[in-house]
């Protein structure tokens, strides 16, 4: 009895400091779950959630017969996997040329320059490329159109053609940095040893990357992989709200769920048809983190998450 007595006092401050992380999940987490009926119910706000009448699949038969659904649908998961795919090789390509740098100050500039991005609000950001494609004082067409020895002005947030480019860009600029951290932390983390072995059998640098730091990061890329793709049925609700201004005329190309969502949210107040939304990219996401999980473990089943 009394070592069990000293093993809890020494694992109390542990179960303490584990306390604050368990209510937040409770409550951000798992507490909402039960906001999963709204999904199936035609909610009256005088009855509450749990006493309005059910529904059954009318929220979901609603949301698919909308005229925006194959648009928003092809948008979410396009841009999803452009993101995943370009977006890792660029990490991971920053992450390995960061890893050279052998000054240690101009490390830290460099990861602190390319981070910064990451912590401004998408708010900030969306006003900084407004300065850049604003139609009258815009930096692009006030200053570099003039430059390059044209007169017309392009009104972006107008035409399209151009947003699929632009939200790829501001993307992974923002974006770049957090998980340039990442992979950058995992090459840090391999053996000096194999590139010194392989330096003396005469590998190049190349040969080096694409022997000994593509494979060694391989369980991380696996592992971002397979939550990534957990979310390809989410987008970024401030890059692809906030940064096109929520204008009408570029919706083909900007219109994801949780914009349509989010509109539909705010204009029709059919808060049964937003719930019924997030329950089918749970469902899609759990889906997906399987397949993506099981197709891995046919191919390695050591780097499987589970």
């Amino acid at each position: 009895m009394k070592k069990k007595k000293i093993r809890w006092a020494k694992a109390l401050p542990i179960y303490i400091m584990m306390l604050p992380g368990v209510l937040y999940f409770i409550v951000n987490n798992y507490l909402p779950m039960a906001g999963i009926v709204i999904a199936f119910k035609k909610i009256n706000y005088r009855k509450g959630i749990f006493r309005s009448p059910w529904n059954g699949f009318d929220n979901f038969q609603f949301l698919f017969q909308s005229g925006s659904v194959v648009t928003m649908i092809r948008n979410t998961v396009l841009y999803n996997l452009v993101f995943i795919t370009l977006g890792t090789v660029l990490a991971i390509t920053v992450a390995i040329l960061m890893n050279e740098i052998r000054s240690r100050i101009a490390n830290r500039i460099y990861q602190t320059v390319i981070l910064l991005p990451y912590l401004m609000s998408w708010v900030v950001v969306s006003y900084l490329v407004y300065a850049f494609l604003a139609g009258e004082n815009g930096y692009v067409n006030n200053t570099i159109i003039p430059a390059l020895g044209g007169t017309a002005k392009i009104n972006f947030y107008q035409e399209k053609i151009f947003w699929p480019f632009i939200l790829f860009f501001v993307n992974q600029w923002k974006g770049l940095g957090f998980n340039m951290i990442i992979y950058l932390a995992a090459v840090i983390g391999i053996s000096p040893d194999y590139y010194e072995a392989a330096r003396i059998d005469g590998a190049t640098k190349w040969q080096q990357i694409t022997r000994i730091t593509i494979p060694q990061l391989l369980p991380t890329i696996i592992t971002l992989f397979i939550l990534n793709v957990g979310r390809m049925f989410y987008s970024d609700f401030g890059l692809f709200y906030q940064i096109p201004k929520n204008s009408g005329p570029l919706y083909d190309v900007t219109m994801t769920i949780d914009t349509f969502v989010y509109n539909a949210l705010m204009n029709q107040n059919n808060i049964g048809m937003s719930s019924a939304a997030g329950f089918i990219q749970s469902i899609v996401g759990f889906i997906l983190v399987m397949s993506a999980n099981g197709l891995i473990r046919k191919v390695s089943r050591e780097n499987a998450m589970f």
